[in-house]
């Protein structure tokens, strides 16, 4: 292998491990690498950069919820009213958010019943959806405990890192 080969290597699993990718696999001509992470390692930091993320998504969630309020039409005094109401009761829902890219499913196969559903109460650690990523399917946990207030993707929708999943009422 040539030097920038390497280089390259090196920057593609700092990559791969940045973004929390358990596992990888590339096929070109007569190149074949596969690459497997132990999940141990990369489990600390993807928990603390998601960690990181939900601090940030109360305030974002409330100010979303007053722009909205605000732009409904309503006079401004009720505007007000419905924004500080809106916003004392966004800040007791706790968002779970995608830890990877890929494409989310709410049940285990097709035709079976979803994880959760509006309404349930989920505990910390329970299974709630799954991503699937490069052909593997991801378990997503809740990190929180509380009723389950809305789903906020579709099934089969791709998604994002970060994107919000779901609203649980912590309180």
């Amino acid at each position: 292998m040539k030097q920038q080969d390497i280089e390259d290597l090196r920057q593609l699993i700092e990559f791969l491990k940045q973004h929390g990718v358990a596992e990888f696999d590339i096929d070109r001509g007569d190149l074949k690498l596969r690459l497997k992470f132990n999940p141990q390692e990369g489990a600390p930091k993807r928990l603390s950069d998601l960690a990181q993320l939900l601090r940030t998504a109360p305030a974002s969630v409330g100010e979303a919820a007053a722009a909205a309020t605000a732009k409904s039409g309503s006079n401004p005094g009720m505007a007000a009213a419905e924004s500080e109401s809106g916003a004392q009761a966004e800040t007791e829902l706790h968002i779970v958010k995608s830890p990877i890219v890929g494409t989310f499913y709410g049940s285990p196969s097709p035709g079976a019943a979803s994880f959760v559903n509006p309404g349930d109460h989920v505990e910390k650690g329970q299974v709630i959806c799954i991503v699937e990523a490069m052909k593997l399917m991801n378990e997503i946990e809740s990190d929180a405990s509380g009723e389950v207030v809305r789903c906020l993707v579709s099934n089969g929708q791709p998604i994002e890192f970060g994107q919000p999943l779901f609203e649980i009422r912590t309180g």
